[in-house]
């Protein structure tokens, strides 16, 4: 059984068990929805997500680009590797580092 999240994202193809899935476990998600790139997913059941944004800089009326990495929890049923775009949804922390989920893989 797959639960509404509250987003306009697909549900996964696949089932798990892991409690910590928005999808088939009891973890909510709220906040920010943020789009990056997989960088690594050596750890486990964790990968590391770079975002690029650009900020603007009051002084010189310009723009600079940023890029900064969030690491994010990769339920089982999503299964997302290096060079993946993917989107993800913060929560509650999960670990010292870990407050965002991912919900959606774009191959």
């Amino acid at each position: 059984m797959v639960r509404d999240i509250g987003l306009d994202v697909p549900p996964p193809g696949k089932e798990c068990t892991d409690p910590n899935c928005p999808f088939h476990g009891t973890l909510p998600v709220r906040g920010n929805v943020l789009s990056g790139v997989v960088v690594s997913d050596r750890m486990d059941k964790t990968v590391v997500v770079q975002r690029a944004f650009v900020k603007r800089i009051a002084k010189y009326e310009r723009y600079e680009k940023r890029k900064t990495k969030v690491h994010a929890h990769n339920p089982p049923c999503m299964h997302a590797q290096k060079g993946d775009a993917v989107r993800i949804a913060e929560c509650r922390p999960l670990s010292k580092t870990k407050s965002y989920v991912v919900v959606e893989v774009a191959k």
